[in-house]
């Protein structure tokens, strides 16, 4: 690096959205302990908003389906990076895709540090007949020994969440009210195995809204999931269902103003998370010790289906894999649990 130039570290992490949302404590982390530093990341466009508000952090967007899909399209990625002067690249996914970069980046000899996803780890804890179960390294730890090869390391207790963001307001105003406690509750995952059963969901939003003391807002996606939160929000007095009604940036916004997010082993959990919200996440067949849990959130905050009565818990690391009889192990949470953690939470909250 020539001498008295800002160093400017390159990070690659594609997906997914949870992914994504965990380097922010980290990247907030570098930045505030490296004052010096300028940290660019390249990830899909519509996850930009999540790393944008970090101060001296870059985001270039990959739109890999399209401009920069396949080899070509990478080497014209790498085109676009290779004139920032890049001092050491972080790839924080190790994918296919960024180990071709990583070729590409040897042309510069660009120092390329790639994550150990621990992938025999991971293979021994979702074994059925495993001999230890015990917990992995976090994807935290995992990120933080990719910048200590760089040259900057940071300890878990450097890296930090974001502050909170003013909630916009839109035709559709949203509107936080003070004398009531802000309740977000994100219902869906990536699978069914991680997606707690929606008559059950539906029967903790009913024990919610009887109380008259909560204010519900419900996060979703895809049009089906919108449906379904637009019919809870016919049923309920208490339920707004923002699914579509924001774009994403605005939708971090209200999160970041929750004070308690219900979520799945899924990415709105760590969205929540990287803004210090509390976070009750509800497991099925995976299991927080893979090394996924949110941010910073007390391992008591999560409600996990019964290994003694499913004791192949986890089946798998993202919930893909469900073996026969195993489809209805988040029937073991009851709804009256997840509203008595709840009311824990929020009590622990106050004192």
């Amino acid at each position: 690096m020539e001498k008295n130039r800002t160093p400017h570290i390159l990070v690659i992490r594609l997906s997914a959205m949870g992914d994504v949302a965990m380097t922010v404590p980290i990247l907030y982390g570098l930045i505030k302990k490296y004052p010096d530093l300028h940290i660019t990341v390249v990830t899909k466009p519509f996850f930009s908003p999540i790393i944008a508000q970090i101060p001296r952090v870059k985001v270039i967007p990959a739109n890999v389906k399209q401009k920069h899909k396949g080899f070509f399209g990478l080497w014209k990625l790498y085109s676009e990076l290779k004139v920032l002067n890049i001092d050491g690249v972080a790839d924080l996914h190790n994918v296919l895709r960024s180990s071709i970069l990583k070729q590409f980046f040897r042309l510069q000899s660009v120092p390329f540090i790639q994550m150990d996803k621990g992938r025999k780890d991971k293979k021994q804890l979702t074994d059925p007949n495993r001999k230890f179960f015990k917990p992995l390294k976090t994807t935290f730890e995992r990120y933080a020994a990719v910048f200590d090869k760089l040259g900057y390391p940071i300890g878990l207790n450097e890296m930090h969440s974001l502050p909170k963001e003013q909630i916009p307001l839109k035709k559709k105003e949203f509107v936080v009210t003070q004398t009531k406690i802000q309740i977000g509750i994100a219902p869906f995952a990536a699978f069914a195995s991680k997606t707690y059963p929606t008559e059950l969901m539906e029967k903790v939003i009913a024990l919610l809204d009887n109380t008259k003391k909560y204010s519900i807002v419900l996060f979703g996606g895809s049009e089906q999931e919108k449906k379904q939160l637009t019919a809870w929000e016919k049923s309920f007095t208490q339920v707004t269902n923002i699914a579509g009604l924001y774009d994403f940036k605005d939708e971090l916004a209200v999160i970041s103003n929750l004070d308690l997010m219900i979520a799945m082993d899924s990415g709105n959990a760590h969205l929540a998370a990287m803004y210090s919200v509390p976070t009750l996440t509800l497991w099925g067949v995976t299991h927080p010790y893979a090394g996924f849990y949110p941010f910073q959130q007390p391992i008591s905050n999560a409600l996990l289906a019964d290994r003694e009565q499913y004791p192949k818990i986890p089946t798998s690391i993202y919930g893909n894999k469900v073996p026969e009889g195993y489809e209805d192990v988040m029937r073991t949470i009851t709804p009256e649990s997840v509203v008595q953690k709840i009311n824990e939470i929020l009590s622990e909250q106050s004192s």
